[in-house]
């Protein structure tokens, strides 16, 4: 699968702008930890840039749909990463891909929610404030901690070092991602 065909699939599926914006930053960090790991970025980047594409057209669904969709495009690896992308889904995480997807998903979509309070946006944003955020439950409430607390231990990544690399990579992008 090409990024274009990914793309066609996902604006069929979404028009949230937030939520385009949420793929697109994931999209961006798995090609970058494909690129640091030596994986298959066009199969990372389509991971991010689609594990959510069926979560506002059919979100008591979500991911059945999209992962339906891979599986009969002969994606069977994207797909199960994006069927695992989710801990409490119960799926298994048999590749670095699936847990990379888990790793990057919840913590983009914080470290974007931090820079959106911040004056500055992403320009000084440090993983000690990110850190410090994280503790705060009612500050972007509906991220669930254990998923940013959980992917980085499956991932193998130490949690500071990995949320100074998704603020590398946001940073590289802030004026497309507009933090």
């Amino acid at each position: 699968m090409t990024r274009e065909n990914a793309r066609t699939i996902l604006v069929e599926m979404t028009k949230s702008q937030s939520l385009l914006r949420h793929m697109r930053s994931v999209e961006l960090v798995m090609e970058a930890y494909a690129k640091k790991l030596g994986e298959n970025e066009n199969d990372w980047a389509i991971a991010g840039l689609l594990h959510d594409a069926d979560y506002e057209a059919f979100p008591e669904k979500h991911p059945s749909i999209i992962v339906e969709k891979l599986n009969a495009l002969g994606e069977p690896k994207i797909a199960h990463a994006i069927s695992a992308h989710y801990t409490k889904w119960n799926v298994p995480y048999t590749s670095p891909l699936d847990k990379a997807l888990l790793a990057s998903d919840e913590l983009t979509g914080f470290i974007i929610a931090c820079c959106q309070v911040r004056p500055d946006g992403i320009a000084s944003l440090e993983p000690k404030s990110v850190l410090k955020k994280l503790k705060d439950k009612s500050f972007a409430a509906k991220v669930e901690r254990d998923e940013v607390y959980k992917g980085a231990e499956l991932f193998g990544v130490d949690l500071t070092e990995h949320i100074a690399f998704v603020i590398g990579v946001l940073k590289e992008n802030k004026t497309e991602l507009g933090i």
